[in-house]
């Protein structure tokens, strides 16, 4: 029986429902995993350095997508709560357009000064070619991966996230596939994983726009619609916190790379790839978690179905703790294995990534609470709370620490400043929730 957002949900229900989303962001997440495994092993690490340079400048783009999603699906959620269906589906059309017109702009404007953006973040006349070539193709592939990103919190407020998962599968299926035949038959290099790519992307990101073009008797569509300049601002500024965040992590990661290009040089890149992949993966539990239980929150939140509210928010809080303590078990216990899979053909590298990763996975205690927290807060529609907590993990507290910590304790400071960060960042999250709680009536 298909599970709606108006129903009661127990834990079974609630893991239900948001599995898709979390399988959805799992495999999504494995499209650069892939790809590093495929360049790191075929290529090389320098390969696997220049992508790694290269990635967070795409996924600042994509971030974009992600905000009008998120704060989108969130305003469509609540317009389903408040009973206004066809109301809903011309929020979601105007949505959906903005994010394709966005992705086409920025496109072309990141591909024209491609060169520049490579080397402020952080790449060496030795990686430059290879980010540029990466880099280039990632970026022309913009809208579609910014659709992708929108869809991916779309699902879950259409109620279909088993069809959000079965197209986030495909498209995973086709990355993974051409990342085969353009590396390891063609021998492309990083070209064909940038090509596999941005062809994943288009199955996740142009078959979904056909779907909702449809013509069905409810539920989401996409339907004639007007400007409704009051309802985009506000998913800009309650999905501001989503885009902040990666922003955010990208702006993070290209600070950790120039550090460690400093410090190590390119095999420190490499070993910090390692990590932001295996990263990635683990993380995508959360964010699927957080993006699929969002706008069940968000209806409730509408309906001002209160004692929902609260069965949601202490069922979710039970979830993300033990799934944080299982998280940093499994990543202690197989940080060797993961790391080999990247770099086992260098004893000396993977040493520096296996140790780094131990230290580095401690991360996972606090990061869910603070990624939960700041999806929680857009799905009530208070994307400044959420913007905070967005802003104060990531780019002040972990771009902070990773400038001062490893003056204090060398390379195993760029490792520490990660778990340090979301530990501070976790005072603030719960602090913010219990303050809350009456105001949104969630405990």
């Amino acid at each position: 029986m298909q599970i709606k957002l108006s129903d009661h949900f127990t834990y079974g229900r609630l893991l239900r429902y948001t599995l898709p989303s979390i399988i959805m962001m799992i495999f999504t997440s494995l499209y650069s995993v892939v790809d590093g495994l495929f360049v790191s092993n075929l290529v090389g690490d320098l390969a696997l350095s220049a992508v790694n340079i290269a990635f967070p400048i795409t996924m600042i783009i994509g971030a974009f997508g992600f905000m009008l999603g998120t704060g989108g699906s969130a305003i469509v959620a609540r317009t389903l709560g408040e009973g206004k269906p066809e109301l809903a589906s011309r929020y979601f059309t105007l949505f959906i357009w903005c994010v394709a017109g966005l992705g086409v702009v920025l496109s072309i404007v990141t591909i024209a000064f491609i060169e520049p953006i490579m080397r402020f973040a952080g790449a060496s006349d030795l990686l430059l070619p290879d980010c540029i070539a990466y880099g280039r193709i990632l970026l022309a592939g913009s809208a579609v991966f910014m659709l992708q990103s929108a869809f991916q919190s779309f699902f879950s407020a259409a109620e279909k996230p088993k069809l959000g998962l079965l197209l986030s599968l495909a498209a995973g299926a086709t990355n993974i596939v051409f990342d085969y035949v353009f590396i390891a038959l063609l021998d492309m290099g990083v070209v064909g994983a940038a090509l596999a790519t941005v062809l994943g992307y288009c199955v996740g990101g142009v078959i979904p726009v056909v779907y909702f073009l449809m013509p069905r008797r409810e539920g989401l569509r996409l339907v004639r619609t007007r400007f409704y300049g009051r309802q985009l601002l506000h998913a800009c500024t309650n999905g501001s916190s989503e885009l902040m965040s990666n922003i955010s992590a990208s702006v993070v990661g290209i600070l950790y790379n120039i550090r460690l290009m400093d410090l190590l040089g390119e095999p420190g890149v490499a070993a910090h790839s390692v990590m932001m992949y295996v990263d990635f993966v683990f993380v995508a539990a959360f964010l699927g978690f957080s993006m699929g239980s969002a706008p069940i929150v968000s209806y409730h939140y509408g309906a001002e179905n209160h004692d929902e509210l609260k069965n949601i928010f202490r069922r979710s809080g039970v979830i993300i703790a033990v799934t944080s303590v299982v998280m940093v078990a499994a990543s202690e216990l197989l940080s060797r294995p993961l790391s080999a899979a990247f770099v086992g053909y260098s004893p000396e590298l993977l040493e520096l990534t296996t140790h780094g990763f131990r230290i580095f996975a401690l991360c996972y205690l606090f990061c869910g609470l603070n990624i939960y927290a700041s999806a929680f807060f857009t799905a009530l529609c208070n994307g400044a709370l959420s913007a905070l907590i967005a802003f104060t993990r990531t780019l002040l507290l972990r771009g902070g620490l990773v400038l001062v910590m490893p003056l204090l304790f060398g390379v195993d400071g760029v490792w520490w400043s990660v778990a340090a960060a979301e530990l501070l960042g976790a005072v603030l999250s719960a602090a913010l929730l219990i303050l809350m709680r009456r105001r949104y009536h969630y405990a």
